[in-house]
Order: C-alpha cells, then structure tokens, then sequence
C-alpha cells in the first residue's frame, strides 16, 4: 500500500524551556512522513525554495519516501515558522510566520501521487484540500487535519471537504470550534453525521480520543519526564496513525485496526517531542517503536474487579 500526504515542507526557529534551534527542519509533510514510512511507501506533495537544502531532501527521504512531487520554486523562500513554548508546552506563542513559496502553492501530483491508496490532507487552505482530494478519488482511506485559521475564514469550504474524507483529525479545542459542540463526544457525533466515519481528536500532553458512529476510544499520551519540543508532535502521530491503516488496509479497517493504529501514533508522537524538530525521528528504530506499543498496553490494561459494587 501507498500514501500520499500534501502539506508544508519548512523551517522553524523554535525555543522552549530545554533550548532553541535557528532553523531546523520542519513543517506538517515532513513531521507526517517521517511517521509513516515505518510502515509503507510515501509520497510528499509540497512546495520549497532555493533556500531548502539537499541535505533537508535527505532526511525527508528517510527511509524510501518519494520526494519527486516536492517542487522546488525558482527563486523562492522555503515556509519559515517561528515560534516560542514556554512551561506549558500545550501551548505556544507565534512570534513569526513567513509563507513564502506556500502562498502561491498549487499541488502537482504525479500519477504516482494520485493512485495512492492512503492519502493525508495536511493543514492546507481546504479549497486546496478539496482539489487534491478530488484528484485522489481512488484512495481507500483519507484524512484531514485543519487549525482555527480556516475554521474562522474558510468554514463553509471546509466542511465541505471534511464531508469528502473517511477520518478528521483535529485537536479537541478545534473540534469543538468547528461544530460549536460543548465538549468532544458531541462534537465528534455531529462532524460523523456530515459524512466521515472516524473522528481523532488530539489532546496534546493528555493523549487522543477515537470517535466511530459504533464506539468510543481514548488513549493517555506516553509518560514521558522530559518533553524538549513538541512541534510537529500532532503530525507525526497522524503518520504513525495512517501508517498503520495503510500497512492493515488489506484486512479493512475496522475498530480493531484503528485502536492499534492510536496506539502507533501516540508511539511515535512521544519520540517525536523528546528532541527538537526531526532529530530523534530520524534515527529512531522499528525495535524502538514496538517497546514503546507494548508499554502502551501494559500501561492501558487492568483485570476485571474480583469483587462486584454492592
């Protein structure tokens, strides 16, 4: 099975309470592809300037990503993001935000690219999103991620391209923004009646919450005493996510599949903040992952009460 995933290819500027980086690799298809190609083959989809260098292309190549759809803009300046955490790293201050070649970005996807079978919308302008879905008519499973930004500006658009995909992805707070629902369960049961049949609600240092029309799953994040940056954390569980349902595609994709495919995200997303932008992921090891998987459940499970309430 293949994915595709199209978003921003970029740089950050980041500080946080354990340091700062200048510049370092970033941006949603990179944090995403990392992810994913543990599990299948991807294709990134975004745009990039003169600035981007060879040595970035590398890393986003990482074990066997495609980057023949990352289009290279003559005389163009890469997406550059600069922002600042403070102790409360669920939180974060944009101190800067440069579009670059992201402002005028037209996704060009090769044949390659549109007969994927997994295919991720990143945060993009949802016509954007609408049009690449559109291309892509023949993928099994898709998702989508947002943010505010198009919730306050381009609602109407997005909703109707949340209504064209299998899976939203949002944080809880956006979710609820985006159905003025009071709290998670009700907002994720109002985006299932627009057509979608999976809702992940992101929760940051608290974990991920799966909403299906049949039932109801939420894992904890994975304990971790030190969190150095979690930029690019809710794309990197988003890779870890369809990975696993692109690499379990085969079998469908029932609860079962979609309770271990959290299980992957909240994985990978934990390595992922342990170190800034991509520096852990892109030496991270199979091995590594199914430790932390296993962890996971031992930390989830517990027998059943041998004696019953009265």
């Amino acid at each position: 099975m293949s994915i595709t995933v199209v978003g921003s290819l970029a740089y950050d500027r980041v500080k946080t309470p354990f340091g700062e980086r200048e510049r370092m690799l970033g941006g949603a298809a990179t944090h995403f592809a990392l992810a994913a190609s543990f599990f299948e083959e991807v294709n990134v989809v975004g745009p990039v300037g003169d600035d981007f260098g060879s040595g970035d292309l590398e890393v986003l190549a990482t074990r066997g990503t495609r980057i023949d759809d990352v289009e290279r803009v003559e005389g163009g300046q890469t997406f550059f993001w600069h922002g600042e955490y403070g102790w409360d790293l669920n939180s974060r201050e944009t101190l800067a935000t440069e579009l670059g070649v992201f402002a005028e970005f037209e996704p060009k996807l090769s044949d390659r690219s549109r007969e994927a079978d997994v295919l991720f919308l990143a945060n993009i302008q949802p016509d954007l999103q609408r049009a690449v879905r559109e291309q892509c008519a023949g993928a099994r499973f898709s998702a989508l991620d947002s943010m505010n930004l198009w919730i306050d500006t381009a609602r109407d658009s997005l909703v109707g391209v949340i209504q064209r995909v299998d899976c939203l992805i949002l944080n809880d707070a956006e979710l609820r923004q985006l159905t003025e629902k009071p709290n998670l369960l009700s907002a994720a049961r109002e985006v299932l009646s627009w057509g979608p049949r999976v809702v992940v609600a992101k929760q940051g240092e608290y974990g991920a919450a799966l909403v299906t029309a049949e039932s109801f799953f939420a894992l904890p994040a994975y304990p971790l005493e030190t969190v150095v940056d979690p930029t690019g954390a809710g794309d990197t569980f988003a890779g870890g996510f369809l990975g696993y349902v692109a690499r379990r595609l085969s079998d469908g994709v029932d609860d079962s599949v979609l309770r271990q495919a959290m299980a992957y995200g909240t994985a990978l997303a934990s390595f992922n903040v342990e170190d800034f932008g991509t520096e852990r992921m892109v030496g991270l090891s199979a091995e590594e992952i199914e430790a932390r998987v296993a962890e996971l459940r031992g930390f989830t499970h517990f027998e059943e009460a041998s004696l019953a309430i009265e």
